[in-house]
């Protein structure tokens, strides 16, 4: 069954802590925590404090953190403490990445990668073995109300093949941007997606854990 793992920057905000609440009642698998540092992306989200207060308001959740900044090897152990389960970090950052993903795993988190739509896929494959999670961009990253790329399908399914090639069929293969029940959806899993990272679909619908469950039944 696919996963789901709704988008927080859609969350109320005013009720930040209740809102994540209810889209984990109907059934999502994870909270997605999307960092923008206003460098790496042009728009600037959340950090510490926030992931801190809705991992004491919701202890059990998991917590799927998204690190789009140019540091993450300075940050990863402080976003460990403050919650996150999962911490993806880019490709593209000026960082180190092996000593990026050491970091991530030695604070106790599983670490993923993401790439923009630009990268090419072969980019990640050095480290896919060492990787619990790996994360493509239907959009580009940082900007809402884009149109949701079909090269990201393609970066799928390559993807998918070679964790086939490596036996790593347990990795988890997400998709960011632009993922809808009707039509994004759908094709995502087919290329070989078993992670969906949805927003205003879930957080904002009218029945919650009927769009989670239809997102979970593709």
């Amino acid at each position: 069954m696919t996963k789901l793992s709704p988008s927080v920057l859609s969350a109320d905000f005013a009720c930040l802590a209740e809102s994540c609440r209810s889209v984990l009642e109907a059934g999502a698998d994870m909270i997605h925590y999307d960092v923008m540092d206003g460098h790496f992306v042009d728009n600037i989200s959340f950090g510490l404090p926030v992931l801190e207060s809705l991992k004491k308001a919701l202890p059990q959740a998991i917590y799927d953190v998204h690190l789009m900044i140019t540091h993450p090897l300075r940050y990863a152990a402080d976003f460990a403490k403050a919650g996150a389960d999962y911490i993806t970090f880019h490709v593209e950052t000026t960082d180190d990445i092996q000593q990026t993903i050491d970091a991530i795993r030695a604070a106790g988190c599983k670490p993923g990668m993401s790439l923009k739509p630009d990268t090419p896929v072969e980019a990640l494959f050095p480290w896919l073995d060492q990787l619990s999670l790996v994360l493509v961009m239907g959009v580009e990253p940082g900007h809402g109300g884009q149109a949701f790329l079909n090269s990201a399908l393609d970066k799928l399914a390559a993807l998918r093949a070679e964790c086939r090639r490596r036996g790593l069929g347990e990795m988890l293969l997400s998709v960011d941007g632009g993922v809808k029940l009707g039509t994004t959806g759908p094709a995502c899993v087919a290329a070989g997606a078993n992670l969906l990272v949805a927003g205003s679909a879930v957080f904002c619908a009218q029945d919650k854990a009927k769009a989670v469950a239809e997102f979970r039944s593709l």
